[in-house]
This record gives C-alpha cells, sequence and structure tokens, in this order.
C-alpha cells in the first residue's frame, strides 16, 4: 500500500514536536509539503525533512502531489480552512477541536461524507491501548457495577500572548483542555451523556476561560465530571468508581511513546498496579487516518458532532466566574 502523500498546513508546536516526526517514521505516511506564511520557516522545517516548502496555505492545496492535509492552525482558523482543503478534493486530519461550534462541525462533517472524503479529527490519546485495558477491566466485572466517571486535564500557565489566551483564535481551557475529559467520558459512558451544569473562571482579565469543570450525567444517573485548566500543576488521569472498586488511570491523554502505563485496581481485596506495554497513539493515529483513506471507509464521526454539542453546552450552562487580578509577577 502506497504511503498516503501528506501537506502540513502550518508549523505550531505540536506539528514539529509530535507529528512531523511520528509521519517521517511511519512507512503508511509521507511528508508531501510543508507550509507556512513564514517562507523561511517552511523551508527551515522542510529542509529537515527532505520535502518541498510552500508559501501559504492556499498553494498547498493547489498541489496535485498532496492527497491529504493535517490542520494544526489555531481553533478559530480550523473551520474555514477544512472547508478549502475538502473543496480541493483533500482528505483532512484537523486537530481538535474540529471546529468552535456545532454547525460548523456538523457542515463539515456532512460535506466530508458527500464527498467521499475522510475527515478526522485528531483525538490522538483515543488510538491508545491502554483505554482498551481499562475497558476490558470494566467490561469483565472487575469494579462492579459502574457508578461514576472522573477526569481531568490541565497544563502550566503560558505566557500572556500565546494562543490560547486569544478570544479571537478560539482560546481557552475548555477547548484547549477541556474536550479530553468531556470525550473520555462520552467513551465509557456512552456519547448520549448530558450536561447538567459547569462552571468556567476568567483569570487574570484574560477573555477567556483559564478553568472548569462540568457535570455529565447518563439517562440511568452514572455522572461524570470533567476539569480543566490552562494555568494549573499538571494533571492528565481518569478513575472510574464502581460498586465493588476503583479503576484509576494517569498519563491518560497525552503519554509519551516510551511511557509505561500502569493501571490501578482497587477494590476490596486489595491494591493491584498491572503494568501495560508502552504504545504511541500519534502513531496510531497517523496509520488509522491512511488506512480510512486507503481503504475508502470513511469514519463515523457522530461522537465528533455530539462531542461539539457538549462543548456547546458546557459554555451555555456554565457559571461563569470573572477573576480580575493582574497575573502574578515572577
Amino acid at each position: 500500500m502506497a504511503p498516503l502523500r501528506i501537506g502540513i498546513m502550518g508549523c505550531a508546536s505540536i506539528a514539529v514536536r509530535k507529528v512531523l516526526p511520528a509521519m517521517a517514521a511511519s512507512p503508511r505516511t509521507e511528508i508531501t509539503a510543508i507550509a507556512s506564511r513564514n517562507p523561511g520557516k517552511a523551508a527551515e522545517i522542510a529542509h529537515a525533512y527532505g520535502c518541498r516548502a510552500v508559501e501559504g496555505y492556499s498553494a498547498l492545496l493547489d498541489l496535485d502531489e498532496v492527497e491529504a492535509v493535517y490542520i494544526p492552525l489555531p481553533n478559530a482558523a480550523h473551520a474555514g480552512w477544512i472547508e478549502l482543503a475538502l473543496t480541493a478534493g483533500k482528505h483532512v486530519l484537523a486537530e481538535k477541536p474540529l471546529t468552535t461550534s456545532v454547525s460548523r462541525t456538523c457542515e463539515l462533517i456532512a460535506a466530508a461524507g458527500a464527498a467521499g472524503l475522510v475527515l478526522m479529527e485528531n483525538v490522538m490519546f483515543l488510538h491508545h491501548s491502554q483505554h482498551t485495558a481499562v475497558r476490558d477491566l470494566l467490561a469483565g466485572g472487575a469494579i462492579g457495577e459502574l457508578r461514576a466517571f472522573h477526569a481531568a486535564f490541565a497544563v502550566p500557565a503560558r505566557p500572556a500572548g500565546d494562543i490560547r489566551h486569544r478570544a479571537e483564535l478560539g482560546g481557552g481551557a475548555l477547548l484547549d483542555t477541556g474536550v479530553y475529559p468531556v470525550r473520555a467520558a462520552m467513551s465509557f459512558l456512552g456519547s448520549e451523556v448530558d450536561v447538567v451544569s459547569a462552571v468556567l473562571t476568567r483569570r487574570h482579565g484574560r477573555p477567556v476561560d483559564s478553568a472548569g469543570q462540568a457535570l455529565l450525567c447518563t439517562a440511568d444517573g452514572v455522572s461524570a465530571s470533567a476539569t480543566f485548566g490552562i494555568d494549573h500543576a499538571y494533571r492528565s488521569g481518569y478513575e472510574l468508581w464502581g460498586s465493588e472498586g476503583r479503576i484509576v488511570l494517569d498519563h491518560a491523554f497525552t503519554p509519551p511513546a516510551d511511557h509505561l502505563p500502569v493501571v490501578r485496581l482497587e477494590r476490596r481485596s486489595g491494591v493491584d498496579e498491572i503494568p501495560l506495554p508502552p504504545d504511541d497513539q500519534v502513531a496510531n493515529t497517523l496509520t488509522a487516518f491512511a488506512a480510512a483513506v486507503r481503504s475508502g471507509r470513511l469514519p463515523d464521526n457522530d461522537d465528533v458532532a455530539r462531542q461539539a454539542v457538549l462543548v456547546d453546552d458546557i459554555r451555555t450552562k456554565a457559571r461563569l466566574y470573572v477573576d480580575h487580578a493582574p497575573e502574578p509577577v515572577g
């Protein structure tokens, strides 16, 4: 099977640090071109990977040799460039969230389906095998009946000018880190969870949320809490609490490829720490994307659309707290 020829739309940090090295290492993908509004930056990175440098994103879409594009642009720019890429006949792997609105997300999913093109949201943790191990424990009755799910993803503060702090670019904790625990809740409780209530906090006079928490619930009363933030001590994990025990997983959302996962199983009989083999969720995601394109099997994006609805509901139902205190110095 010929490798999928991918053009990179922008030189974002996640592309340079994670996705480009994985693409270069995979036999399923080929980095064909790298586009940037800064031609010098595109040339520098393209040289490192022995591919073509392109000035401007539109020029990338004009290249016949590019079969698919990877879009790591700021959140607010996703929708427009996804639409243009689909119109140009390109398959698309776009960073999460797919767009910043429910309507645009649904429109683009429908457009990709009508065109027979693969559109995939890059939520990489879904492709890590550690979650399959957790799901197998749950299905096997290791903790009895599931009663509650708790998940948290938060990262330390970035500099004041970072795109995460800019409302016009789709910044804020909900879109940056909140989608992870929300999607994890959907993964274990089902996509039809509903938002019961939420809190969002804006700090240091910024126009975007820097922290938040949402309470979700299934129709039969299993609850899920999703905690997220962009000015916290780092945390990335979840727990499933059942009638007979608890399953805990740390490093749930962004583990490096060499990370050795450990699932903690707590029951009345004692505590077991179950080691798992390392896995590369970035490589797995790229493999899944290439396989979907080559097989012609379009992904079921119902969960992507439902995630967009839940994120919008969190924003709509949230009680907003605003802290106007200036950011601490030093």
